[in-house]
């Protein structure tokens, strides 16, 4: 076993210097520096992870304009569908992380509606084996889960306007937990169950002992982890909201509600095996589940909801006033057009409960 992973890595050194000389030979001079980058980023070495110097001097290149920006993706994008290599793909994902946590807004949204014809994310490797040997094979399983957990992440960032774990989002993030109280209870439940998603697929993170031995995935598992907390930071924030609200709320708000609160109640012994953080922000988060349990006046039985007779007094928070309540097309605000968020209105959430 040992010599054949010693011969396998020969063999990546020699195929990452044969990428290297293809990519000299064949790119043009606008994108070669960007191709060379994403090469030194994502060898086929699986025991190192990319030196963060690498993957910030990438970040660089790909902030110089929209153009280069988008060349970056797409050369990226172009060796995470083409490799077969465990290692490769993961160090891939883990770039695309790394754009999302730390890159420049222009690189953020160029990976937001990559490719540009179909506007959405093709990270999609549910069919990704590499068999090459037990452990090449055991990450395969973390690739997987890997590209499904980045589309989540991609598509919470869409649905609340904001990058979720991203440093260059804060003030975004500030503006936003300002505006909650005016945003519609159809807004508020769409993005609490947005973010119960994502935590639902940080729990689908694989059992594997590969995490102690391995610098990439305990890499991984650390931005994972500061994802987690920032969702639980959303989270707390949206349910905090629902606390003043809860009596105001309609019968079918209440049930998305209660919906997503189980949903998430569900996940609490996962995380607790999978992150072994106590913040006072994971506190809390569980105390407002279990408040909002018993607030909401709902009850869900065999997958039927059941009403405990709270009276309904209203659709929309009791602080709300008309200057303070924005536009729909108003209610979360975001750089790029491409994040504007399409607004149901309550009346279709209620008939959507109604009919399933």
């Amino acid at each position: 076993m040992g010599r054949a992973i010693k011969l396998r890595d020969l063999i990546g050194v020699v195929k990452d210097k044969a990428s290297l000389s293809r990519a000299a030979l064949l790119s043009t001079p606008n994108t070669l520096s960007l191709q060379l980058a994403v090469l030194r980023a994502t060898t086929h070495s699986a025991s190192t992870a990319p030196a963060y110097k690498q993957l910030d001097s990438l970040l660089s290149l790909g902030d110089a304009s929209r153009t280069t920006a988008s060349a970056l993706v797409q050369s990226l994008m172009d060796r995470l569908h083409r490799t077969g290599d465990s290692s490769v793909a993961l160090k891939c994902l883990f770039t695309i992380h790394y754009i999302i946590k730390h890159g420049p807004f222009i690189l953020q949204d160029q990976l937001s509606i990559f490719p540009a014809a179909g506007g959405r994310n093709y990270l999609n490797l549910s069919a990704f084996r590499d068999g090459a040997n037990p452990t090449t094979w055991a990450l395969s399983a973390w690739v997987r889960w890997y590209a499904r957990y980045l589309e989540n992440l991609l598509s919470t960032s869409r649905i609340l306007g904001i990058f979720l774990c991203s440093s260059s989002s804060t003030a975004e993030k500030d503006k936003q937990e300002e505006r909650l109280a005016s945003f519609m209870n159809v807004d508020l439940i769409r993005d609490a169950g947005s973010l119960v998603s994502l935590i639902e697929e940080l729990c689908d993170m694989p059992d594997s002992l590969l995490v102690e031995g391995n610098k990439l995935l305990h890499d991984v598992m650390g931005f994972a982890c500061g994802d987690y907390l920032s969702a639980v930071n959303e989270v707390v924030s949206r349910l905090s909201e629902f606390r003043v609200r809860v009596n105001c709320l309609s019968f079918g708000e209440s049930v998305e509600l209660m919906k997503a609160l189980k949903r998430l109640e569900n996940c609490k012994e996962r995380l607790g095996l999978v992150f072994t953080v106590n913040k006072p922000s994971t506190e809390a988060l569980w105390g407002l589940v279990e408040e909002l349990k018993s607030g909401v006046g709902i009850v869900m039985a065999d997958g039927k909801a059941i009403s405990l007779g709270r009276t309904e007094k209203g659709t929309e928070s009791a602080r709300f006033n008309g200057d303070r309540v924005l536009k729909n097309c108003e209610s979360v605000e975001f750089c790029s057009e491409r994040f504007e968020l399409n607004k149901l209105s309550s009346m279709a959430l209620e008939s959507a409960y109604y009919l399933s």
